[in-house]
Formats: structure tokens, sequence, C-alpha cells
């Protein structure tokens, strides 16, 4: 059979992604699925994608179902493990995702969005309106019918627009794009005078700021909103970390696709992965910090 499983790796991964928040368990999904796929009559399977994109599905579902109890006692808010520079490219499906707005289907906003549908919400919208598959594969794959799987994915979507992510939401502009640079160096300047009215106009209306500590580290326990008060916190984060001794070290870089910046500690340790999403206008409309070191350690590895 032409089609191999490496073939496929690359959609398989991005799609368990996106499932589930976190790269580990994206590659273990995926590894199980190719463990499956070794044992499989190979004479049986008539669409290879489709059989691995079932496969990866029932795996990540099964997942989510014995992970809800681990997700409801975790502390403060949870967020997704970030995939930082050139880690993102191993999670890009080089498929018909890409006309869809590549990056906005990478960020942590979108990621997190995803969360807070069900599960086979979740399912039905990644694998019609995100990885191009029909609706009679969809149902195949959840075991649903046609029209139950068509109600999902219509759900899903509802329920994403409410969160900023509709299909008329432009792709975000890439980190080096000359608007974003200029923002970021605004944003950079205002953060360095301690100037909160310049910060807070670089902020949409609706901005929220997230932070997950996985009750570890510190993070801010719920989602901060409102331009003043971010701009506040964000300065209140600034002078923290200008505070402390040592030879800490702060540089720019690609979080999901989006601008951000990496922070490291006195004693060399990653210890903040910040992520700025843009919305249309070109303002900051949500401020993501990962700080809880387990979701760290693939950045640090990367």
């Amino acid at each position: 059979m032409p089609a191999t499983f490496e073939t496929h790796r690359p959609r398989l991964r991005a799609l368990a992604y996106r499932m589930l928040g976190t790269r580990g368990d994206a590659e273990d999904m995926v590894q199980e699925a190719w463990l499956r796929w070794q044992a499989v009559d190979r004479a049986q399977v008539d669409n290879v994608l489709a059989y691995l994109c079932r496969t990866t599905t029932h795996l990540c579902l099964d997942h989510l179902q014995s992970a809800r109890a681990r997700r409801e006692q975790y502390v403060g808010l949870w967020l997704p493990e970030p995939l930082v520079d050139g880690a993102l490219a191993d999670y890009q499906d080089k498929g018909p995702e890409a006309a869809l707005g590549l990056r906005q289907h990478l960020s942590l906003g979108f990621l997190l969005a995803l969360q807070y549908l069900s599960p086979l919400e979740r399912a039905a919208f990644l694998l019609h309106d995100v990885f191009d598959r029909d609706f009679d594969e969809v149902a195949q794959t959840l075991g649903r019918s046609v029209a139950a799987c068509r109600q999902l994915a219509s759900r899903a979507r509802k329920r994403l627009q409410t969160r900023g992510f509709g299909p008329d939401l432009p792709p975000p502009t890439p980190p080096d794009d000359a608007r974003t640079l200029a923002l970021l160096g605004a944003f950079a300047q205002a953060l360095a005078e301690g100037d909160v009215q310049a910060l807070a106009e670089l902020l949409a209306e609706d901005v929220h700021l997230y932070s997950d500590g996985g009750g570890v580290v510190c993070a801010v326990p719920v989602p901060l909103g409102g331009r003043l008060r971010v701009a506040q916190a964000l300065l209140t984060f600034a002078r923290t970390w200008q505070r402390n001794p040592g030879a800490q070290a702060l540089r720019p870089a690609s979080v999901n696709g989006q601008p951000g910046a990496l922070a490291w500690n006195a004693e060399g340790q990653l210890e903040d992965v910040c992520a700025l999403e843009l919305d249309a206008s070109g303002r900051v409309r949500g401020v993501y910090f990962q700080r809880n070191p387990a979701k760290l350690v693939g950045v640090v590895l990367a």
C-alpha cells in the first residue's frame, strides 16, 4: 500500500494536539495509533487517512474521558501546552487547514476555547471545519448520524463565536508583521516606563488575561478582564520580575504562531511563556501566561 503511516503522522499529531491541548498526550495518542496500524489487516482498509483519523479521534475521546476527573481537580486556570518557535512546525497540518487561517487554529486562545466544547462537539468541529473531512466520514468516526454530526459541529461553531472565534474572523497577523512589531515595541515601552494608560490603550475593550500555574507556582486563579485591570496586572508582573535579583533573561518568541516572550529565572530555569493574541484592529485581546513547570518541559527540550 503506497500510503504509509508516516505520510499522515503530521496531520494526526495536529488533530490530537487540538483535541487534547498537550504535546505529550498528543504524541502518545499518535504512537498508539501507529501501534494499532501495525496490527491491522491493510487489505481491509479502503481509505488510510480516514482510518487513521478515526483511530486517533477515538483514542483522544477515550483519553478525555479518563482525564476528566483530573481536569476537574486542576488547581486554577488550565491553559494548553505552548508550542514555541520551531516546535510549531511539527503540529502544522499542511492540508486544507492552511486555507482556514492556520495561526488562528493554533493560537492558545483558540485551543482554550475548544476546551469549553464537549468532546464530541470538539471532534465533529475539528474533523469537518478544520481538517476538511466530510460529514459522512465524521459520522462513521463518531458513531452518530450525519444529521447529529452536523448539529454537533453547528453547536461548536456557535459556542466558539461567543468566545470570539468565528468564521469571519481574519487570521491573526504573524509575529514578524510590521504592525505587530510596532505594537510590541509600544507594549514594551509602556511596560518599561510603567505607563498604565499607554499600556491600556494597546489593549482591546474585551481583553482578558489568563495564567496557568498548575497549583505548583503562583498564578492568577481566575481570568482578569478589562483594559485597566489587565494593564495594572501586567505592570505589577513586570515590576516583580525586574526586582528579582540574578541574571534573568527575557527574549521574544513565536508562541503558537502568536507574538510572545520567554522568561528565565535567576537559576536559568524557564519560568514563563507568554503569548499575546491580537484582534483585527491590532490591539491585544488575550494575554496568556503558561507558568506550570510540567507544561514548560517540552519548551525547554525543544
